[in-house]
């Protein structure tokens, strides 16, 4: 961005084919630690994380080697580093998808992590094969830069709204499936089994990830059925009346099609205060699935970021 924003502007139609793009190659490098990285419950092992660059891998490990691969979304570039110091750099241009994955697995074969991934996208409509995609290839550097500076800010109030929960609680973590940043709180229940029925998710995928009671929040950017960039709220199981609760700011709805509660970003970037707004949606939400849930709050809630406290 010429000029810093805490809170951008960020329109998906503006930049709707980047984020296709760029969502692709997200969708390379997450397989990349999901290949080589052991199963964690409900998939925490194969997310990306923030950075003040962009997104992670966070360490990779094979053997005794270790690597890790970040998207700088600032400068443009995807690097590549190992434990022994070698670097290796991927630029971030207009380039399909299919040139982007030739180049970074053979840098990985050239450093000696030679990795195998299923190359068939997951979550998107008519995936097209990593390696065929020539249709994927734009990629607008100001958009992509803006769009890091959302998941800066928003990371940084869900760590905060994390930090008020002593109960099992995921990272603040990026799912390149479904390219959105997410928390999840557990009741530490048992859920009912999930149905399944993701578009390009396994079903067994999905019951793992909602093997037990759930309330979760993120920040989606947007997508061709719904192309506002917003925040989210559900829980699972849906407790009864959850949708009629009454929540904030006045922006803040409840989709019945989709059972979640959702706030425009664009609410929260114009907001007096952006991080009260955001703050005020993600607790309200979390109050009235808690409560409507019957979860024991007492058991596992603590103050937000209160220091020097046994928790």
């Amino acid at each position: 961005m010429s000029t810093y924003e805490p809170w951008p502007g960020l329109g998906y139609e503006e930049w709707s084919d980047t984020l296709e793009t760029l969502h692709l190659w997200t969708q390379i490098v997450g397989k990349i630690r999901l290949v080589s990285t052991p199963w964690t419950n409900h998939s925490w092992h194969c997310t990306l994380y923030v950075t003040p660059h962009g997104l992670t891998t966070s360490t990779i490990c094979q053997g005794s080697r270790q690597f890790d691969i970040e998207f700088d979304l600032h400068g443009h570039v995807l690097v590549v580093r190992t434990g022994e110091g070698q670097r290796r750099t991927v630029s971030l241009e207009p380039r399909t998808v299919a040139s982007f994955y030739e180049e970074l697995m053979g840098h990985l074969r050239e450093l000696g992590f030679p990795v195998k991934i299923y190359v068939v996208p997951n979550e998107v409509l008519e995936p097209i094969p990593f390696p065929e995609d020539t249709v994927h290839q734009a990629y607008d550097p100001d958009a992509v830069a803006r769009f890091a500076q959302v998941l800066s800010q928003s990371a940084r109030v869900f760590t905060q709204f994390r930090s008020g929960f002593t109960g099992k609680c995921s990272p603040v973590h990026f799912f390149w499936g479904s390219f959105d940043l997410a928390v999840t709180r557990f009741s530490g229940r048992r859920a009912p089994m999930h149905p399944g029925g993701i578009p390009g998710l396994p079903d067994w995928v999905t019951r793992e990830a909602y093997s037990h009671e759930v309330y979760s929040c993120g920040f989606w950017p947007g997508g061709v059925s719904s192309p506002a960039p917003a925040y989210y709220a559900y829980a699972y199981p849906v407790p009864e009346g959850l949708g009629e609760s009454p929540v904030g700011p006045p922006q803040a709805f409840w989709s019945s099609d989709m059972g979640e509660f959702f706030l425009p970003y664009e609410a929260v970037r114009t907001a007096g205060d952006p991080d009260a707004a955001l703050m005020e949606f993600i607790r309200g939400t979390y109050l009235a699935a808690a409560d409507l849930g019957s979860w024991s709050r007492s058991e596992l809630e603590t103050p937000v970021g209160f220091p020097h406290r046994i928790r």
